[in-house]
């Protein structure tokens, strides 16, 4: 008999642990499963590379700033510091940093990215433009973890609605590098461009998104919100991204100045969400069902995209796609989205590479994979990455 109740009870002891563990939430990513070293290492070998790359020398002793190495890694680099058990930026951030600051403060005395003069028009209005926005966002993702801003960020946002068009069909955005290399530089990037603005304004501290023209403002919401619908997926999935950063949303609950990773969400314009409760739940149904059966996602769904030397696009799960769409999920709130998330998550931390890198490839051309331009994609997908593990509750 007293067998019989001790194998009994552990039966039951056995039945209740495998409850726990199946029953246990999905949506949180194991930090075990995933190398947060490796990939600060990448991340800051990536930056140091392109802060020296004679390629991105500029004027004044300052380098320029991209969307897919520069801006991404300001972003995503801070998230890693509880994991890392760092208390401060490091080199490549304070670098960065002091670079932008720099050319805020020196406005009117720096020379455009690509001048007239030597690129040809309208390429001085178009650097203006796309460097008077990265500049706002990666000073506002510094100081919402602050909670201050600081008056060089101030003097960035300044420069960056001195610039925003306020008649014809592009009011309420801004003109932005085209050199036909997609997602970044390419025929529709003038919407991602004001998209980021955007979120550069939404996770700005200290009750910025109050305190701004107010015009300004109506211009942009109405440009991102009446175009949205004739955007592809990985344009209008930035602006769902930074429509939650104004409305506060699921952002709200974590906050920019957090460790864990999320930028967005601190003081943005409250209940002013650029998209609508459509728009919103549109763009997040058009995501769930392009999710891949290994549960990431594929660049190559997120546009028309079709390469200049005309070789086949790499339809494979890729880094870029399941980093940012899992981030954005993340931030949307959307409770369908729970369960996709955690499919991602899983992917994502087995699938970075041994040297740290979440790899993606050029939507652009067929590219040597050691060679520097065809790492750019893959830097935006170790950023992203790192936003949706470190992000993950």
């Amino acid at each position: 008999m007293k067998k019989t109740l001790i194998a009994a009870a552990y039966v039951m002891a056995v039945a209740l642990i495998t409850t726990l563990v199946v029953a246990r939430p999905r949506a949180a990513a194991d930090p075990v499963a995933w190398n947060p070293k490796a990939a600060a290492a990448y991340l800051d070998q990536r930056q140091d590379w392109w802060q020296k790359w004679q390629g991105a020398q500029r004027d004044h002793g300052t380098f320029c700033v991209s969307c897919h190495t520069v801006a991404t890694y300001a972003l995503a680099r801070p998230a890693l510091r509880r994991a890392l058990g760092e208390t401060g930026p490091s080199s490549g951030e304070r670098a960065l940093q002091e670079n932008i600051a720099k050319r805020v403060m020196m406005w009117r005395d720096v020379e455009p990215f690509y001048p007239d003069q030597t690129r040809g028009l309208p390429k001085t209005s178009e650097s203006r433009g796309t460097e008077s926005i990265l500049n706002a966002l990666v000073l506002a993702s510094r100081d919402a973890r602050a909670g201050s801003l600081g008056d060089d960020t101030r003097r960035a946002f300044e420069n960056m609605w001195a610039l925003q068009f306020t008649r014809g069909d592009q009011a309420g955005s801004w003109a932005w590098l085209n050199f036909h290399y997609e997602p970044w530089e390419a025929d529709g990037s003038r919407y991602y461009g004001a998209a980021l603005a955007a979120v550069a304004v939404g996770i700005a501290p200290g009750g910025y998104a109050a305190s701004a023209d107010a015009d300004r403002m109506k211009l942009l919401r109405e440009y991102l919100a009446q175009a949205a619908d004739k955007q592809h997926l990985f344009n209008r999935l930035t602006t769902l991204w930074a429509s939650t950063t104004w409305s506060g949303g699921a952002g709200e609950a974590r906050k920019a100045g957090g460790e864990a990773g999320g930028v967005d969400g601190a003081g943005g314009a409250r209940g002013a969400a650029i998209l609508s409760a459509e728009q919103q739940r549109a763009i997040v149904d058009e995501a769930l069902r392009l999710q891949q059966a290994d549960g990431g996602w594929s660049m190559t769904a997120l546009g028309s995209w079709k390469r200049v030397d005309n070789t086949p696009l790499d339809t494979r799960t890729d880094g870029y796609a399941t980093g940012l769409i899992t981030y954005v999920l993340q931030g949307s709130g959307d409770p369908r989205a729970r369960e996709p998330i955690a499919r991602a998550l899983a992917w994502l931390q087995k699938n970075q590479d041994p040297a740290g890198l979440w790899v993606a490839s050029s939507l652009n051309k067929q590219r040597d994979p050691a060679s520097d331009a065809a790492r750019f994609m893959s830097d935006a997908a170790t950023a992203y990455a790192v936003l949706a593990l470190t992000n993950a509750k």
